[in-house]
């Protein structure tokens, strides 16, 4: 499902114009990404808990050369899904 797709399926079950939806959207998500530039998590009860971690810095070998380099320190968006989410997507997205 692309964005477009996902505007308008939002917008119909929600029974908003999908401009209102879109812009939901996007308050959303730009919402989120504030909060992870803060290095906030953000929890959505009942799908999961996206959080910013920092991958430390390691040395990595290009197979190609054997040649070793240094990688750099990083953050990285993690998301953890509920168990409900993991039970349903372990039972092939079907309903209990």
């Amino acid at each position: 499902m692309n964005n477009k797709e996902y505007i308008t399926e939002l917008a119909q079950q929600a029974g908003y114009t999908q401009s209102v939806a879109q812009t939901l959207v996007r308050t959303v998500v730009d919402e989120m990404t504030a909060r992870f530039d803060d290095g906030d998590s953000v929890s959505i009860p009942g799908f999961g808990t996206f959080e910013v971690k920092k991958r430390l810095e390691r040395v990595a070998v290009n197979p190609a050369t054997q040649q070793r380099m240094l990688v750099p320190p990083k953050l990285v968006l993690n998301f953890r899904p509920t168990s409900s989410v993991k039970e349903r997507l372990k039972n092939g997205g079907e309903d209990e």
